[in-house]
């Protein structure tokens, strides 16, 4: 989002509040906001304010009428990357669908160079009204996107679809616009595994770890982000994550997870198993609850099949990036481990560094690929880790 330039048109409805918080997001994330609101909406949030957030001049009339100024509509449609219009009511709906032109912000659309996403608010008897459908359908086919509104309180007081998605499910759809359009994996087809195994030892006891998953899901969204279709294969674990271009599959043991990595591999051009799989499971599961009976349980383990090994043995164009979490000589044996499952890159970090390993919101890490180049990050917010390595991967 940075650098890109938002033209944002709100009309006149209750939802109109939400946009202090909009245009906030839209800063922060690092693209410039300029602004056009119909008269109607300056009922519902001051002009002020809007300019003050945007930190640009708000458009509402044709022309100053102390100044004679003219207020250029066709240089807002110049200048945009996105025309983005929140709140849009059924009374701006209809006029856009039927090509009306009563307004600043109508002339700007009707003048646009770039794409138009609209997010609509209105009441639910509204949203389903046969005319609201038949015109949501038009825009649609002429080529304007729709963030469809949620279910929920109403300003009715009713409560039912028509409610205008949230500012940061607005953002996330401009982030997916311009990822789908510009992202570096546009394309690209990403299997990524993630979180813990849990490995059965009874119908309630598991043997598993302390991943939280949260490494596999910050990737998964980085790779979502640059415009790819990613498959996230995923031990138990409390995170979830929604995009029309991921498949969420989710299993507990690590021949179920290895399963679904043979389902799917032939098919990727990348491959990140961030996956803490555990490397043993009981050799007998049993069916009953074990009972306390004895001062000392036994129980034999047999050897968990090796599901980064399997995809180095059986990539073919893929680009595999492995993980390699260590208590001490993380280096050398993420060397070990780079060479002998036939990856192209892997991660290393060490349980040594503070902030660092399983649960934390944070990671240090270290990149080592297959031209034995070695690069090293300070202690980052996960998300930004997912980054530096996804960006490497792209890079190689």
């Amino acid at each position: 989002m940075q650098g890109k330039r938002i033209l944002l048109g709100i009309t006149g409805g209750i939802a109109a509040y939400k946009i202090a918080f909009l245009i906030r997001l839209l800063k922060k994330s690092g693209a410039e906001v300029k602004c056009i609101m119909t008269p109607a909406s300056c009922d519902f949030i001051s002009p002020l304010v809007v300019s003050t957030l945007s930190e640009n001049p708000v458009g509402v009339e044709f022309w100053n009428k102390q100044t004679g100024e003219w207020t250029n509509h066709v240089e807002y449609g110049l200048w945009a990357d996105l025309f983005l219009i929140a709140p849009l009511t059924a009374n701006s709906l209809s006029k856009m669908a039927h090509g009306s032109c009563d307004n600043l912000l109508l002339a700007t659309y009707l003048s646009m160079k770039c794409p138009t996403i609209v997010a609509p608010a209105m009441d639910l008897d509204m949203y389903a009204h046969p005319s609201t459908l038949r015109n949501m359908a038009i825009i649609e086919k002429d080529g304007v996107e729709v963030i469809p509104a949620e279910n929920g309180q109403l300003a009715s007081g009713l409560e039912g679809d028509g409610r205008m998605a949230e500012p940061e499910t607005i953002l996330a759809a401009i982030e997916m616009h311009f990822a789908l359009k510009e992202g570096r994996l546009k394309g690209k087809k990403v299997l990524i595994t993630a979180g813990p195994t849990y490995e059965a030892l009874d119908p309630v006891r598991f043997i598993g770890n302390h991943s939280s998953g949260k490494m596999g899901f910050e990737l998964a969204s980085k790779c979502l982000n640059e415009g790819a279709e990613v498959i996230l294969i995923t031990g138990p674990t409390n995170l979830t994550l929604k995009n029309n271009r991921l498949q969420l599959v989710r299993i507990k043991s690590a021949e179920e997870m290895l399963s679904k990595v043979k389902e799917h591999w032939s098919k990727q051009d990348y491959g990140i198993f961030s996956a803490a799989v555990a490397d043993y499971r009981p050799t007998i599961v049993s069916d009953q609850k074990i009972k306390k009976n004895d001062d000392n349980l036994h129980i034999d383990f047999v050897k968990n099949p090796d599901i980064l090994a399997w995809a180095g043995q059986h990539k073919t164009a893929q680009k595999l990036v492995g993980f390699a979490l260590e208590t001490n000589n993380a280096t050398g044996y993420g060397m070990k481990k780079l060479q002998s499952k036939n990856l192209d890159m892997i991660v290393i970090n060490t349980l040594e560094d503070n902030g660092a390993g399983f649960a934390h919101d944070t990671n240090k890490i270290s990149i080592l690929d297959s031209h034995n180049n070695l690069l090293s990050f300070e202690l980052k917010p996960k998300s930004a880790v997912a980054e530096d390595i996804v960006d490497y991967m792209i890079k190689l």
